[in-house]
């Protein structure tokens, strides 16, 4: 049985549990979880750090092989754990999703983190509120760039729904809880109605709702 470590309310493990769930594995039946990160501790113990030195989640056990890295975890599992072809594409779908997903971690989610982690976990006194509203605003014209691309297709790399959806569509539902929570904060959102549309479709025909926190003091 696969293991996977990591507390459900990180955007990074709920990729893979995302994925996951798109593939029809089970927790408790195909995977087990264990809690770990934040207030569970663990990913600093002996064990978790001879599995993955970085001391971060998520990590995948599955029989001999250790990976780290949420998006190579995801690029396994689609090829390893995908009979029913659910995710089997033709190249050039598979890396226009890559390309997204590489984005979102090395793009969007940079930009954006900023602003949730000072309005999330930074303690009120040392929230520095000009550069979360500029990260913030930031993160609006970066995803504009994402709603040109849903103007043409129906998902990030096509008509057909791909892993660098789910690992949008995480970013996405953060960008829109921070300013639904903390619209002071964050100054205005953009009606983005390509993303508005291609969310409603995450929402109604994947399983999305399975894995995603819709609380920010839960997502923490």
């Amino acid at each position: 049985m696969m293991r996977l470590w990591g507390r459900r309310s990180s955007i990074n493990v709920q990729k893979v549990l995302w994925c996951l769930a798109e593939l029809g594995l089970e927790e408790g039946k195909d995977f087990e979880r264990i809690d770990a990160g934040l207030h569970f501790g663990k990913n600093r113990t002996p064990e978790f750090l001879k599995l993955n030195p970085n001391g971060l989640v998520p990590t995948l056990e599955d029989g001999n092989l250790v990976l780290w890295e949420s998006n190579t975890i995801l690029r396994y599992l689609i090829r390893q754990h995908d009979p029913a072809n659910r995710f089997a594409k033709d190249i050039a779908t598979q890396y226009q999703s890559e390309k997204w997903m590489d984005w979102q971690l090395g793009t969007m989610w940079p930009t954006i983190r900023i602003a949730f982690l000072g309005l999330t976990r930074a303690p009120e006194n040392e929230r520095n509120y000009e550069v979360i509203r500029k990260s913030y605003q930031d993160a609006n014209q970066l995803l504009g760039l994402l709603d040109q691309q849903l103007a043409r297709t129906t998902f990030c790399s096509g008509n057909s729904f791909h892993i660098g959806d789910i690992t949008l569509a995480l970013c996405v539902s953060r960008w829109i809880l921070l300013h639904q929570t903390f619209p002071d904060k964050t100054g205005e959102r953009p009606q983005l109605h390509n993303i508005d549309s291609w969310m409603k479709r995450i929402e109604t025909e994947t399983k999305y709702s399975m894995v995603a926190e819709k609380e920010l003091n839960i997502v923490k």
